[in-house]
């Protein structure tokens, strides 16, 4: 089976990475290594994470590492890690959630069922929400093979429940710096417009929501990050004329969207701005 690295970047969220952490270090499967990316935090979390056989900043243990940063962003404490990881597979793990102990032995080996044909894999998970479950709705519904259709619409892959092969990193590039949020949305629609994914219909990661330092909750209008990721792709030339026009209709739709909610705040030059957009790729 091959080897992984887990990577796991983290701000602030010294009550949580316990939890985190543990549910990689007792998987059924070891991975090879365990990289925690701090992100500045100033809470603790260095602390918290020394518990548990951490042993210093840029030290190994046995397969634990601890990499502190300057504040910089969830996409540029992925890179790190990724960039700091030696095994086949990169599995990602927010520092919110946890996984189930065959996480990871299930996922591989439905991925030897499938002869390692895809290079992305993710599972299914388990929603909380403000410590209830909540059960998601019929959009959020994961699955397989070709979901470039679904992936523009909205982010079908969590992080969390995701197994990268390190080659991918090299062919389509690494988590978008640039975007504060919908980082994921823009890497899964990268790799989804040219490979397919694979799919374990298995709740095997918990996924906590509802806290005040979510992402999703410090910006309205997600849409604005998504169409800076839809004309990203709209640029590459290598991209078929059938997928082209699907995300050429749904960065109009999104246009549109941002428009009616920039008019809603009156945000003028916001509106004025996406307005001339639309008006562009009407044109195209």
């Amino acid at each position: 089976m091959p080897t992984i690295s887990v990577v796991i970047p983290t701000f602030n969220r010294a009550h949580l990475i316990e939890n985190c952490v543990s549910s990689v270090i007792n998987q059924t499967f070891k991975p090879g290594e365990i990289i925690v990316i701090d992100d500045g935090s100033s809470d603790g979390t260095w602390e918290a994470l020394r518990k548990l056989g951490f042993n210093g900043a840029f030290r190994m243990t046995t397969k634990l590492k601890y990499i502190y940063k300057s504040h910089g962003g969830v996409s540029s404490a992925r890179n790190i890690g990724i960039r700091n990881s030696k095994y086949e597979y990169v599995a990602f793990l927010d520092s919110d959630d946890s996984w189930k102990k065959n996480k990871l032995e299930n996922q591989l080996k439905s991925l030897e069922m499938n002869s390692f044909s895809c290079r992305i894999s993710h599972t299914d998970e388990i929603w909380i929400r403000n410590g209830i479950r909540v059960n998601p709705m019929k959009k959020h519904h994961k699955s397989g093979g070709n979901i470039f259709g679904k992936c523009l619409k909205m982010c079908c892959i969590s992080p969390s429940t995701s197994l990268v092969h390190k080659s991918v990193f090299s062919d389509i590039g690494y988590f978008d710096e640039n975007l504060k949020v919908c980082e994921d949305y823009d890497f899964w629609l990268r790799y989804c417009a040219y490979e397919n994914v694979h799919f374990v219909p298995e709740a095997l990661v918990i996924k906590n929501g509802g806290h005040a330092d979510q992402l999703s909750k410090l910006f309205w209008g997600m849409d604005r990050f998504r169409i800076y990721s839809l004309e990203k792709l709209l640029k590459d030339e290598k991209l078929e004329r059938t997928c082209y026009h699907a995300a050429r209709r749904e960065l109009l739709n999104k246009l549109c969207l941002v428009i009616n909610g920039a008019i809603k705040r009156k945000n003028e030059v916001l509106a004025a701005e996406m307005i001339a957009k639309k008006s562009d790729y009407e044109l195209l």
